[in-house]
């Protein structure tokens, strides 16, 4: 072993040590406490002195009130006492989503009566007298603008991240920031139109204040979609504004969750080399394949899966395309492995141990710190369920994958990872209307690749590729389990 790998966990212990003092400074002096509002689980953050008004933030689509924490904490160390809250079928809430994604009278009409009872209670618990601020990212903001318009209450701020609604008018709400990512086009267009209903000729970044109407539009810069949830930009002028209608000048550094996060988590990553590569087994020699059987182990399964799994419809887990997802997982990974066997490969000996190591390492502890620094990674209630379903798909696809990534230069693992995303968006293009919402599962699948792909490449030299097989089969029912909203289409309208 060279000085630099046995340097390397050392380095990434300490990085990892750091990244953790850096992220609970970023909590330090606040109290911070989860409570339920009817069946919605929320966060309150509260500064230890000089307690200000009341601001209710909300996620996005497929997010969790651990995934707005920059924000959260960021307003709360301002002096503001902040309330997260978890949507109907995303985070720890235990209730599906439901009724009918395409209307305002369906599903949209469901989360504004939500995200009502949980601006009743923030008014019921506040101390300050003033009106109560929101704060909410993309598919939240539709929905908080249309609660801000029907509460029983004044109208508090509003900032809106990656904002899109059609409740905006000239006249509603009164006072509006919409802030769009720089790579968030069809947004930013969006923002200045909403400007615009008041003064036609206002563009990005001009101040609109005419009457009782305050309305801007700007731009957060080197970010899209998700990054906008980490920018300092954004941080700073979302409190900017909030201060400004409070008439507060509390001001506190951008919190830099993002950073932080990403250096504890690629920490953990190598520091997982070496507890994988524990002496629990003995690794089995690589499968050597021709060309052209390597080939077609990569084109068959990504051909073959999509164009089975639509003619498939059991509808019977209570999450947005799983049970499509559990088949084509399935027939993937069982296509993958028949054709490796029919090729004369042998994956070696199970390793339980190994196996074992891997999958507590990816949950319980690169999970654990995701759960609290960024996303939810935890299955409450029916999720529970969930994932062991989900581990009839996932084990087969990840047997088949990590047998088949064994000891393959990069270039051949990245196009079997691409063509597997290449699948689903097959299977995409095959049924739009049913499988749309797979285009939001490849980012979190190309995701796990990145993360867990070494962790399972190491376990495979150090074990075998079957031990690693299980381990990422297992983690990745977990993480397909905990990320995607739970949905009913039975549910009440």
């Amino acid at each position: 072993m060279t000085y630099l790998n046995k340097a390397l966990p050392v380095l990434a212990a300490v990085l990892a040590v750091i990244a953790v003092w850096q992220l609970e400074s970023a909590r330090s002096g606040l109290l911070i406490t989860d409570a339920m509002v009817g069946a919605t689980p929320v966060t309150v953050y509260e500064p230890d002195q000089s307690l200000g008004p009341t601001l209710v933030i909300s996620h996005g689509f497929a997010g969790s009130r651990q995934i707005m924490s920059a924000y959260s904490l960021h307003l709360a160390q301002a002096g503001y006492r902040v309330v997260a809250f978890d949507y109907e079928g995303h985070g720890t809430h235990q209730v599906p989503m439901s009724g009918d994604v395409t209307s305002v009278d369906g599903t949209t009409r469901r989360l504004v009566n939500q995200t009502l009872s949980v601006l009743r209670w923030a008014a019921a618990t506040d101390t300050s007298g003033q009106p109560i601020g929101q704060l909410g990212h993309s598919m939240a903001t539709d929905v908080l603008i249309r609660a801000a318009l029907e509460a029983d209450q004044p109208q508090g701020p509003i900032v809106a991240l990656s904002a899109f609604s059609g409740a905006v008018t000239a006249t509603e709400p009164e006072n509006l920031l919409l802030i769009a990512g720089e790579w968030e086009a069809r947004l930013r267009d969006f923002g200045v139109d909403a400007v615009q209903m008041i003064d036609p000729s206002a563009g990005e970044s001009q101040l609109i204040d005419a009457q009782s109407v305050r309305r801007q539009a700007i731009v957060a810069p080197g970010v899209e979609h998700v990054g906008i949830l980490y920018s300092q930009t954004a941080q700073v002028r979302a409190l900017d504004w909030m201060n400004a209608f409070y008439e507060r000048d509390n001001t506190v550094p951008p919190i830099l969750i993002g950073p932080w996060l990403l250096v504890l988590l690629a920490a953990l990553v190598l520091i997982g080399r070496q507890v994988v590569r524990l002496p629990v087994g003995q690794a089995s020699n690589p499968v050597t394949l021709r060309p052209w059987q390597f080939a077609a182990c990569v084109a068959v399964p990504a051909l073959l899966a999509p164009a089975i799994s639509v003619l498939i419809d059991i509808q019977a887990l209570p999450v947005l395309v799983a049970d499509y997802l559990l088949v084509h997982l399935a027939l993937y990974g069982i296509l993958t492995v028949g054709l490796l066997l029919w090729f004369g490969a042998r994956p070696g000996a199970i390793r339980p141990l190994a196996a074992l190591i891997l999958a507590v390492w990816g949950i319980a502890v690169f999970g654990f710190a995701l759960h609290r620094y960024g996303a939810n990674f935890w299955p409450a209630g029916p999720r529970v369920l969930i994932v062991g379903v989900l581990l009839f798909g996932a084990l087969p696809f990840a047997l088949g994958d990590a047998i088949l990534t064994q000891a393959r230069p990069w270039w051949q693992r990245a196009l079997l990872r691409v063509s597997f995303v290449a699948s689903l968006m097959i299977a995409v293009a095959l049924d739009f209307e049913r499988l749309f919402f797979l285009v939001l599962i490849a980012p979190i699948i190309l995701l796990f690749f990145a993360i867990f792909g070494p962790l399972g490449r190491w376990t495979a030299e150090n074990s075998g590729p079957v031990a690693a097989g299980i381990g990422l089969g297992v983690i990745l029912a977990w993480a397909l389990g905990v990320t995607f909203p739970l949905f009913s289409a039975s549910g009440a309208a």
